[in-house]
Parts: C-alpha cells; structure tokens; sequence
C-alpha cells in the first residue's frame, strides 16, 4: 500500500536526539562524546588501516561492525558534546536585494512545487531569511499578484522586531516579513555556518517567548490575488465608482472572525489592503459576492480569484522548529588549549577521521565515561637507562614512528607513537589490529607493560620505562607541577576509555590535519533525520 514517512517525523526525531543530551558532570541516559582520529593515514605497513592515497580522494566511511573496531583502534582522544553543545540548525538563506524569495504556504507538494526552488516541500524552499543583524523573518508574502504570480524581487531588507508581520522600507516590493527570533552572540560562535543556522535551544523562553504568546491559532496573516478579474464597482451612499476600497469583505472556512479590505481601481481588484486574520481557521476562502460590507455595498463583476494563505497549527511563531523544518541537529565541539583539556590532546601528530561516540565505558568498568575530556590511548613514562648519561629532553620518539617492546620470552608488543613529550617522558601510542597479521610480531596484538626494558624507535637511542612512576598524574618540570591526565602505575597508563564500548554513530574521513601546541579545532558535526 502506498505509504510515506512525513518531515514531521524527520522533526521529532531530531527532537528525540537533542533531548537525549546531558551536561557536564551530570548522570543521564546518554552522554555523547566527539573524537579526533586515525593519524598518518597513508601507513599501509599494517592492515585495515589506512591508504596510499589517502587525501587524493579521501576515502569514503564504510558502515560494518567490522570496520567498528577499527575505528576504535586509530581513536586519539575525545570531548564531551553537552545540550549546551546541540541545536536544531536550518540552511542559512541570508536576505539579498533583488532575489525573489518564495512565501509560506501550506499546500507545496509534489503536484505543487514550489515557484523559485520547485521543491516538493515547504521546507525545501526559500522562504525565510537572516538579516544582516543575525534577525530570522519568514516571508509571509512575497508580492505575488496576476502579474507577478511567483513573486517579486525583495528590495528592502527586514529589520523589523515586532510581533505582528510588517513591510520592510517603504513596502513597494510588497514583501510582508514576520520577525521570528534573533540569534544569541554564544550561538553565532558555536552553530553559524556559511550553510546553517541554529534554531532557538529553547522555544518560548525569556528571549523569544514574546513571538510564541503573540501566535494565535488558525489567524489569517495574508491573502493573495490570484486574478483580478473585471466589472467590479462599490456603491458608497448612492455613489457609484469602479475605483475604491470595500473593507470586511468576510474570510470564509471553519475559522471566525476573519476579513480583508480590497482595493478595486477600474473595475479590476488591484491589491489587498488589510487583513483581520481571525482565528481558527485550517481552509478558508474569500467571499467576494454581492453585498453591504463596511457601510459600503460591493457590485460584483466576474472572474476574482483570492488564495487565503492557512498558517501552521497554533499560528505564525507558536512551533518554530514545525515551521522552519528543524530535522537537522548540529553538534559544536572545541579542541582547544584550556589548561585543563590539554593533557588528553596529542600535538605534533595529524589526525584524518572525526567521529561521534553514544555512551563509551570508563576503562576497566562498566559505568559511563562522564569526563570533559578523555584519551583513548595508552601512555609509557621513559627515562634513560642507568649507564646513558643522556635526559629525556635529548631523546625523541618521532610521531608514528614504530616502537616495540619485550614483554617476555619471543613476546613482542608493537605500536606507533602517538606523541612524545620529552619533558615529561611521557610517550603515548596507537596499536592498530592489524599488527595482528604480522608474523614478526607472532600474529599477536600485545601491550606494552610496565617494565624496565626498552622502548625501541628512539633517536639517538632507545628510553626505558620508568617503574619507579607509580601511583602518579603528575610531574615535575621546571619546578613547575605538570598534570599528566593519566594516572600511571610501574610507569604505564592505560586510557580512560573502554576500548570498542559505546556506539560510534558517526564517521567523517578528510585530509590529514597536523595539530600542533597552539592549535585549536572547532568541529561542527550536522546530522540530518
């Protein structure tokens, strides 16, 4: 049977996800955390890993519980996306002078498509606009008549914050904009793009709840001659013209209340003057007969046909993620260098995938990982051997340079370095699975251990673990303490997340990016239901 899953649905799942969010520090259902990933992509020394080309194009994610693990396997760290972090974002249409943009309507449809975009749906055309003030208007009506049926150009930007639609200049491009809400300072940082805009967090709150309490259901916002017809004249206390204005010309439907004032000029009707909107109503017509409206009686002539715009349920303003279309959510996160972050952020190395994870354990446990930040990887506190005279600081461990370890008798743990700080001594690596199909390495994935044994790939030469690092987050450089993010044991750290937990909801593969000290990332991430 024939069946269609409607937008509205598309919106309330959107709805369904933005409520799902938690803020920081707080339990919940759900917390949802960005990552940043996969560092030298083009590394093909491994399998399922990365490629030779990598960037010339960049690959396209694979949806497969198989290629799940993978991407855990290459995940650097991770920053907790909170509600205040998610909105419901609509394209960014900013208003230009001499475009025609389309006005709302309640009929677009696949047999009715809409005059400037032909989009099946409302929410497919152009019919609101960001000023140059960050203000939303929805166009209420864009000039059409007989002779511009589709519109007229818009010539006079909106600035306007009134309740009530209103022309923009001196109304002559016979624009009619409903002012909707303005968009904070923080959500202009956070969630403007050149594509989107966000959507109030909150619809009816101290901010725009003056535009809510305004809608009133089924009221009549504007009216739209279709044909003007001829032979129409107005007989005002035994004068008769075929020019003048007739006003409470009634608005017919299963509304009240409503009517329009209609300009008549040679016996043609020219413009809509005013409407009285009413309420109530969901179809409506003009009831332009014969007739005494306003103290004045209307001679009919032929051919007038009006079109009387219906408004969404509960009215222009009450539901605005139902009106402009919020079925796309934007999620913000910012890797920055906040003194409290920067201990789980890696530097020196690039990353190539970014990612969005629902609900990752705490390592070793079973309850939700519920940090700001977090590291996916595991961490080695080296120092010189004894008999080496050198210090850290005269070391290097070069990123994604291969590092081994002897953790027993023909046992071999392998990794790349993720980074290396030779302050610190603090050495952090990745193990992607695929070392696992490697017959240097026994066809085994081990882990590095806390012994005092070498740390192969070092320049000049090799560091040890120190073992003596027990029970610490924390170093000393310079006199100055330094927190390490990681609480290290025999001089190894595990990572804060339980390695394949939670669920990886969203992959985005691009060019690798080298993050350095000073270096911050905004990620804005939209998903569309």
């Amino acid at each position: 049977m024939p069946a269609i899953i409607t937008d509205q649905y598309r919106i309330l799942n959107a709805e369904t996800f933005i409520d799902s969010f938690v803020g920081i520090g707080t339990t919940g259902n759900n917390n949802y955390y960005s990552f940043l990933g996969h560092p030298n992509p083009k590394n093909v020394d491994v399998k399922n890993y990365g490629a030779s080309d990598w960037g010339n194009p960049v690959p396209n994610p694979v949806d497969a519980f198989d290629q799940e693990n993978f991407y855990y396997d290459s995940m650097l760290f991770l920053k907790k996306i909170t509600s205040n972090d998610v909105r419901r974002v609509v394209p960014r249409l900013d208003w230009q002078t001499g475009t025609i943009y389309e006005m709302y309507r309640n009929n677009y449809s696949s047999t009715n498509r809409t005059p400037q975009t032909k989009s099946t749906t409302l929410y497919g055309s152009n019919y609101f606009v960001l000023n140059s003030e960050f203000n939303l208007y929805l166009c209420i009506n864009n000039g059409s008549n007989p002779d511009n049926p589709n519109g007229q150009k818009s010539l006079f930007e909106p600035t306007h914050t009134n309740t009530v639609p209103q022309e923009a200049g001196n109304g002559s491009d016979g624009y009619l904009w409903k002012y909707l809400y303005t968009i904070s300072p923080s959500d202009i940082v956070k969630f403007v793009t050149t594509a989107y805009i966000p959507l109030p967090k909150e619809w009816g709150d101290a901010t725009n709840s003056n535009i809510k309490d305004a809608a009133v259901d089924g009221k009549i916002e504007t009216v739209v001659i279709k044909n003007g017809g001829s032979g129409y004249s107005i007989d005002d206390s035994g004068t008769v013209s075929s020019t003048g204005t007739i006003s409470g010309i009634p608005i017919t439907g299963d509304g009240t209340g409503g009517t329009v004032s209609i300009n008549i000029n040679s016996g043609v009707v020219e413009s809509i003057e005013g409407v009285v909107g009413g309420t109530g109503y969901t179809y409506a017509s003009v009831r332009f007969e014969s007739g005494t409206f306003g103290g004045k009686t209307l001679i009919v002539g032929s051919g007038a046909e009006f079109e009387v715009v219906i408004p969404p349920k509960g009215g222009h303003g009450a539901d605005i993620y139902r009106e402009l279309g919020g079925f796309r959510v934007m999620l913000y996160s910012k890797y920055d260098n906040n003194v409290d972050d920067v201990p789980d952020y890696v530097v020196g190395n690039d990353f190539s995938r970014v990612g969005l994870v629902k609900n990752p354990l705490q390592f070793g446990g079973t309850d939700l990982l519920n940090n700001t930040t977090a590291t996916n990887l595991s961490a080695l506190k080296l120092k010189p051997d004894a008999s080496s005279g050198l210090t850290t600081s005269n070391v290097s461990y070069s990123p994604n340079t291969l590092i081994t370890q002897t953790v027993g008798v023909g046992s071999t743990a392998v990794g790349y370095v993720a980074s290396w700080n030779p302050d610190t001594g603090i050495l952090k690596y990745y193990q992607p699975v695929g070392f696992s199909t490697l017959s240097e390495y026994s066809y085994k994935k081990l882990d590095f251990v806390g012994l005092n044994t070498a740390i192969t790939g070092g320049s000049p030469e090799n560091l040890v673990v120190d073992t003596t690092f027990n029970d610490k987050s924390s170093t000393v450089v310079g006199g100055r303490n330094v927190s390490l993010g990681q609480t290290f044991n025999l001089g190894k750290a595990s990572p804060d997340v339980k390695k394949y937990s939670g669920e990886i909801i969203y992959i985005d593969n691009r060019a690798p990016v080298t993050r350095t000290s000073s270096q911050k990332e905004e990620v804005k991430i939209v998903i569309e239901f």
